[in-house]
């Protein structure tokens, strides 16, 4: 046998990554038969008439290669979305592609777009897969904060990030993991910026339908001036429940499309086309689906938020998203957020997610990120939990 050790190393960006917190707790929380609340995924699936037609599309075929693009009704169904919401007029013959899951389009753009040295604007706390795609494709991430408990956006430090070196600004609206939706000045401030460099937005924004008390979703697309400089990035997982049909869809103007197809090719090159056809029909959906997913995921945070505030958590304004932050300080928690986490796994049987995780120093350590796409029984079976342990903690 080779000594391992003796021979050449992997790729040195990739193997700094450790193991991932999110594994790391859910592993945790399976020894400890924890309810986990920390990684980000439903616990029902998404509805059985478009699960039945992926099935039934199995069944009957073809299940060879579908078109690399995509099958022509999942594109013709993104393009109609796109312009059914937001009304934008999409080609969706040369502007729409299907990928492997909206994490697979993303590793698309940043192959295609960056050339090493080039500058990549991201803002934290961000999304895991962000900075290793970013490195990896030979990009320099130029970082911006926003910061708990109010992730206003520092207009400064973002004017100082962007320079001629500036490929692309990553935005991701609504935001995993702060659940902040980018509002219209925002948005124009950060158009105005792209404009001045001359660059482009790749626009992850997988959690479209699910923002709440009457905000709308706006792509950065939708303004002057943006509709040739953005990717937008959509996700069947997110919006139908089904995480594990890893289906995604990019809007993007022609020019660009055309390159990032490219990198898809060499990448996954298809998706199944049996999810593909499902997809289609669920994005065909009368607006009610759409409507209706967004006040169920309301009314699960209304729930997880009122009982966390009950037992004496201090929470954080949720904008969009599936995700709560708590501020574990207001539960005289002296630790990191890390300790915490950890420790409310083994003492209270819940699992959550550092926030610190989704910074790069890991500075911010005070906070964690509830996931509440479960149903409602196993949302107030973790809080019960957790009123328990707080309630023994505060009177031993």
């Amino acid at each position: 046998m080779v000594d391992s050790l003796s021979m050449k190393p992997a790729n040195s960006i990739l193997s700094s990554y450790g193991v991932t917190v999110f594994e790391t707790m859910s592993r945790l929380a399976i020894e400890m038969g924890a309810i986990n609340l920390g990684q980000g995924f439903p616990d029902e699936d998404g509805p059985e008439e478009i699960r039945r037609l992926a099935a039934e599309a199995t069944i009957e075929g073809p299940n060879q290669y579908p078109p690399m693009l995509g099958i022509p009704e999942l594109r013709q169904a993104v393009a109609h979305h796109n312009k059914r919401f937001y009304g934008l007029d999409v080609d969706w013959q040369t502007e729409v592609m299907v990928t492997s899951g909206a994490t697979e389009g993303l590793a698309d753009c940043m192959l295609a777009l960056i050339e090493p040295g080039d500058e990549v604007v991201l803002i934290e706390p961000l999304y895991d897969c962000y900075l290793p795609m970013v490195r990896r494709a030979g990009g320099i991430p130029k970082l911006v904060r926003i910061k708990p408990p109010n992730w206003e956006l520092p207009r400064q430090e973002l004017i100082k990030a962007f320079s001629d070196k500036t490929k692309f600004i990553l935005l991701n609206s609504p935001h995993n993991p702060a659940a902040k939706v980018f509002k219209h000045d925002e948005l124009e401030f950060i158009g105005s910026l792209i404009e001045k460099h001359d660059t482009y937005a790749i626009c992850d924004e997988v959690y479209e339908h699910m923002v709440f008390d009457g905000r709308p979703h706006i792509p950065l697309m939708t303004l002057p001036g943006m509709r040739d400089r953005c990717v937008r990035l959509g996700s069947a997982g997110k919006t139908f429940s089904m995480t594990s049909w890893k289906v995604g869809y990019m809007t993007a103007p022609a020019h660009l499309l055309s390159a990032i197809a490219k990198a898809h090719q060499f990448v996954t090159f298809t998706t199944p086309s049996s999810f593909q056809r499902a997809v289609a029909a669920g994005l065909n959906q009368a607006d009610d689906y759409f409507h209706n997913l967004c006040a169920q995921q309301q009314s699960k945070r209304d729930r997880i938020a009122n009982a966390l505030k009950a037992v004496g958590f201090e929470t954080l304004k949720t904008e969009g998203t599936y995700f709560l932050t708590v501020d574990i300080r207001s539960v005289d928690f002296n630790e990191d957020d890390v300790a915490f986490c950890e420790h409310i796994i083994r003492k209270a049987g819940v699992a959550a997610i550092p926030m610190s995780a989704f910074y790069q120093d890991a500075s911010v350590r005070h906070f964690a990120r509830f996931c509440f796409c479960k149903k409602d029984e196993v949302l107030d079976a973790a809080t019960a939990r957790l009123g328990k342990y707080l309630w023994v903690k505060h009177h031993s």
